[in-house]
């Protein structure tokens, strides 16, 4: 039985289920790599909810609380640590060559690299490690996802790697939404605390039940 956390999705918007037609409808633009994004802050989630809702013209902001997936070593790719061993082998394996060391370095490097690479662009390993466009993004966040990567991973402070993180969600099976509340944040785009109001609670929509990994709170 595979082990969940619980994590946090702001958005101006309310549905019962995540799915990937929408993204980039959001307030991340995906700008860390194509996937439903969350977090492991719910003050996060409610600030990522004020600005999608400034960006729509929209009133009400939502954060979703929800249950994916447990991290491990070789389900996702961060930004700022070198690529897993494993999760290269799978990678080359698939692809049929090897990655140059230096795109090992970071997740980041690593991902723009293999989408361009996936969707034909030519350059040299620097330029193809320097940006991807919209069309590479999706491609390599499908290709990951269809060879056992959960997530594309990056902190919320750079400065501090090891701390909270935001996450990327490659397959929309992959998330379930436990809980929907709506919420008013201040001018400055901050949870305003003892606002939250219940909006729905949603038990089974994404994905069977699973063991539940117990994490705290961070609000």
């Amino acid at each position: 039985m595979q082990l969940t956390e619980t994590f946090y999705h702001g958005t101006c918007n309310l549905f019962d289920k995540f799915s990937l037609s929408f993204l980039g409808s959001g307030e991340g633009k995906s700008k860390f790599g194509q996937g439903i994004y969350i977090t492991s802050s719910y003050k996060t989630a409610a600030l990522y909810a004020a600005k999608a809702a400034k960006a729509n013209g929209k009133r009400c902001c939502y954060v979703y609380t929800v249950e994916v997936p447990v991290l491990t070593e070789n389900n996702h790719i961060f930004s700022c640590k070198p690529v897993n061993q494993e999760v290269t082998n799978r990678v080359e394996k698939e692809i049929g060559q090897t990655i140059p060391e230096e795109v090992k370095s970071s997740g980041k490097l690593f991902r723009k690299y293999l989408g361009n690479l996936l969707t034909g662009q030519l350059g040299t390993v620097k330029q193809m490690m320097g940006k991807a466009d919209t069309i590479a993004e999706t491609a390599v966040s499908e290709f990951l996802s269809n060879i056992g990567i959960v997530y594309l991973v990056w902190p919320h402070a750079q400065t501090k790697p090891d701390g909270d993180t935001n996450r990327a969600v490659l397959n929309e099976r992959d998330i379930r939404v436990l809980k929907i509340e709506q919420v008013e944040v201040d001018k400055e785009n901050k949870l305003v605390e003892g606002s939250e109001k219940i909006t729905s609670n949603v038990t089974d929509f994404a994905f069977p039940r699973l063991k539940k990994f117990t994490t705290p709170i961070k609000k």
